[in-house]
C-alpha cells in the first residue's frame, strides 16, 4: 500500500491534476459554498443577481449590471487562492528533505593517530 502512497505523491506532485483541480474547486464554490450563502441571505441566488440600469425597449436589451456573477467571481477566487495555497504549502511540506546527517566521527585509526599527536606535542 505504501508504493501506491509513494506513486500518488509523485503524480500530483508533477501537476498532472490541473484541470481537475480546477473543475474540482468550480464544483467547491457553485455547488457547495454559494448555496449556503445563498440561502443565509434570504434564497438569493446570485448568479441572477443584478440591477438593471436601463430596462429592455423593443428589440433593445436592458442594460444590466450582473452583481451576482460580479460575487461569484470573487467568491470563486478567494477559494482557489486558499486551496491553491494550501495545496502548495501542503506539497512543499512533502518536498522537504530531511537534513543530511552529521559527518561520521572521526575512524579509530585517526583517533588514534591524533592520540598520537597529542602525545608528542606533551613531549612524551
Amino acid at each position: 500500500m505504501a508504493g501506491i502512497g509513494q506513486e500518488f505523491k509523485a503524480f500530483v506532485m508533477r501537476g498532472n491534476v490541473g484541470a481537475a483541480f480546477g473543475r474540482i474547486v468550480t464544483s467547491l464554490v457553485g455547488d457547495v459554498i454559494m448555496p449556503p450563502i445563498g440561502l443565509a441571505l434570504g434564497g438569493v441566488d446570485f448568479s441572477q443577481l443584478a440591477w438593471v440600469l436601463k430596462p429592455a425597449v423593443g428589440d433593445k436589451p436592458a442594460v444590466v449590471l450582473g452583481i451576482g456573477k460580479f460575487l461569484q467571481t470573487i467568491v470563486d477566487f478567494l477559494v482557489i487562492a486558499v486551496v491553491i495555497f494550501l495545496v502548495v504549502k501542503a506539497v512543499n511540506r512533502m518536498k522537504r528533505e530531511e537534513p543530511a546527517p552529521p559527518p561520521p566521527g572521526p575512524s579509530p585509526t585517526e583517533r588514534l593517530l591524533g592520540e598520537i599527536r597529542d602525545l608528542l606535542r606533551q613531549g612524551r
